[in-house]
């Protein structure tokens, strides 16, 4: 049989089939993807799932281009390296003290989170505190920022890695002062001016950004004025009006409060990150996995449109991370109940709705075989005299996750003692499912039928190794050791 022979086509008949071949595509291409984007891990969880097993399961499957570490976890950067995913890596407000105290300990903490792991980790950014200007903190970290900050700029010049990475500071929203909605009002707090001056000197020498971090759900709970639409990106009939500007959604009027705050401080042309933005889950009113995906799908649309704001038009924060890829058990709930429940994923690694983390309109990628403990959970015995369990029913909060039964959280209705029993459960994953710690003074029984009712799940735990808990203190400790073995023959 002869070959089919294919007659080019006239020059001009080409190019004209080739430009609406370019029109069709437009035309059914999606979006843009934000490329900017990416999401926050911390570690403040009793079972978290192995940093392995997070890389290989949801960032890489899920495309995810950057991620921002909220401590130098020698497991995740050790799972990091190699990938091509970008890295920023935090230093908890528990280790500023120490690290404004002595350049060499800085040198220290450089030495084991950067440079041992540079050749194959793509550093981006080190982020130095975690909100140490929240209102909450006071003045407990406040005064050791600048000089922390300086140390670790000058260990990695020191390392010859500072061309490789930049030093930032991150900032919570209410670190400038807004009492309205209106963008133009806001400024820096009198109580962190003359540190704020130093910090924009620093970051302004260092052609590094600012990074804002954002809590919506905190400002629309103190806002009872605004609308839920004007923070979820939806059209709105009567945006907020500042002078000429208009802003419909909570987003764009945050960017330009900083605009105007950086702008009165003597910074208005400085960069800007975002280190924060999510919505929970879990744990308040209007923390829901349906509000939360309206959130972040809003968010990551309205980024890749690039629409810039009022007072930077055409202008996207040069990065935004998502808060938060896991749920954390153990955060702190100073600002809210809903603080343990940012996750796009559950605590095991299981997607709660869909947003567009790199992977496109494609549905998440969930944790594959996940190491769960066995099928036993500890619930109140009826056949017990109950008079008494108050008492037990708070010794069990106080230690465990108890957030879920918080007022419009997703087991607020199970009553009573069904509340006691969730306490109860959660206690005694927490432990690993010890026999004694279902006891509760002979209230406690464990039952292998699941107890969980309707939306309200009773956890089961996953097994956690030791090598896959972190927490600051062992940084801390590490520092220490490693700073005598490093500088002790100096």
């Amino acid at each position: 049989m002869r070959p089919t022979r294919h007659h080019p086509l006239p020059p001009q008949a080409s190019a004209l089939s080739l430009f609406f071949l370019l029109l069709l595509l437009l035309a059914v291409a999606p979006p843009p993807p934000a490329t900017a984007v990416g999401v926050n891990w911390g570690f403040a969880a009793s079972h978290p799932l192995p940093a392995a097993q997070v890389v290989r399961d949801l960032l890489l499957p899920n495309s995810v281009p950057r991620v921002r570490l909220s401590a130098a976890s020698p497991d995740a950067l050790a799972a990091l390296a190699g990938t091509g995913i970008a890295v920023t890596v935090g230093v908890p407000n528990e280790m500023l003290r120490l690290l404004a105290a002595s350049s060499k300990a800085a040198a220290a903490w450089v030495h084991d989170n950067v440079t041992r792991y540079s050749p194959g980790v793509l550093f981006e950014y080190i982020a130095v505190g975690d909100d140490p200007f929240l209102l909450n903190h006071g003045q407990q970290f406040q005064p050791f920022v600048v000089r922390a900050t300086a140390n670790i700029q000058q260990a990695l010049d020191d390392a010859k890695l500072s061309s490789k990475m930049k030093v930032v500071v991150p900032c919570s929203s209410d670190a400038y002062q807004n009492a309205s909605t209106l963008p133009s009002k806001a400024y820096f707090r009198p109580d962190v001016n003359k540190t704020m001056s130093e910090i924009l000197t620093f970051l302004a020498n260092h052609s590094s950004p600012f990074m804002i971090e954002l809590n919506p759900i905190l400002s629309f709970q103190q806002k009872k004025n605004v609308s839920l639409d004007y923070y979820l990106f939806q059209l709105m009939s009567r945006p907020v009006s500042d002078g000429h500007n208009k802003y419909d959604n909570y987003f764009d009027a945050s960017i330009d409060a900083l605009v105007t705050a950086l702008t009165k401080a003597g910074f208005s042309d400085m960069n800007i990150t975002v280190g924060r933005a999510g919505w929970p889950t879990d744990g308040a009113v209007n923390a829901t996995s349906a509000i939360a995906r309206s959130f972040m799908t809003g968010l990551v649309n309205h980024l890749a449109r690039k629409p810039g704001t009022p007072l930077r038009p055409k202008f996207v924060p040069t990065e935004t991370y998502l808060y938060s890829l896991l749920d954390e058990d153990q955060r702190s709930i100073a600002s809210g109940s809903y603080e343990r429940h940012y996750g796009v994923f559950t605590f095991d690694g299981q997607a709660k709705y869909h947003v567009d983390l790199g992977q496109g309109p494609t549905a998440l990628k969930n944790a594959v075989d996940v190491d769960y403990l066995p099928s036993k959970w500890c619930v109140v015995d009826d056949n017990k005299g109950l008079s008494n369990v108050s008492s037990s029913f708070s010794a069990a909060c106080s230690k465990a996750d108890c957030t879920a039964l918080s007022p419009g959280g997703s087991c607020a209705g199970i009553g009573w003692p069904g509340n006691v029993s969730f306490a109860f459960n959660s206690y005694y994953q927490q432990h690993d499912q010890s026999e004694e710690s279902c006891s509760f003074n002979g209230l406690g029984l464990i039952t292998t039928v699941d107890p969980s009712v309707d939306n309200c799940l009773f956890a089961l735990a996953i097994r956690a190794s030791a090598a896959a808990s972190f927490h600051p203190t062992f940084a801390i400790l590490w520092i220490l050791v490693s700073w005598f073995c490093i500088y002790s023959l100096v």
